[in-house]
């Protein structure tokens, strides 16, 4: 009988991050602060074939400007108060984390690359791994589908999302 090793994310020393193009010229950056995950391997030590559990809460979406995060968390985009999470679960394999991503009540596969930075212990006794996650959707594909041209026919936010996460974590 094999046993499994639960891993929690450890959000103090984790972020997630997304970025979109703005006006087509310019990149606006913004945060989950607020979002909680972990991952089951097989092995104290090989992440290969992990199930990979998370989610964010839309409520806590920061941009450093608060007009802009209550219109992300409105009906235009996100629309919290009907979905006020997002979340994902799926497998990790090799570099590639694959699985079912879930906005706005929409689910969709969504291939995300892994770039594993390695197991240590921290100065109390934890045992840690660190990744940094990243990948890229069609906002659209979810249902956030809010755009405004301006007069010189640019749009105003680009459908393409990076998703950037960087992640730490920890040995239950």
């Amino acid at each position: 009988m094999s046993t499994s090793t639960k891993w929690s994310i450890d959000p103090t020393h984790s972020e997630v991050s997304f970025k979109v193009k703005h006006l087509v010229i310019s990149t606006v950056t913004g945060y989950f602060k607020s979002f909680e995950g972990g991952a089951e391997t097989a092995s104290d030590s090989d992440f290969n074939g992990a199930t990979v559990s998370f989610s964010a809460d839309i409520n806590s979406i920061d941009t450093n400007q608060s007009d802009r995060d209550n219109h992300l968390k409105s009906a235009d985009f996100f629309d919290a108060e009907n979905h006020p999470k997002l979340s994902f679960t799926g497998t990790l394999n090799g570099d590639k984390l694959v699985g079912d991503l879930t906005m706005r009540g929409t689910t969709k596969q969504v291939e995300l690359d892994v770039d594993f930075g390695g197991i240590a212990g921290d100065p109390y006794g934890n045992i840690k791994a660190g990744f940094e996650i990243e990948g890229k959707v069609s906002r659209k594909e979810f249902g956030l589908t809010w755009n405004a041209v301006t007069e010189a026919g640019s749009v105003v936010v680009s459908d393409q999302v990076r998703i950037i996460l960087s992640v730490q974590l920890v040995k239950q």
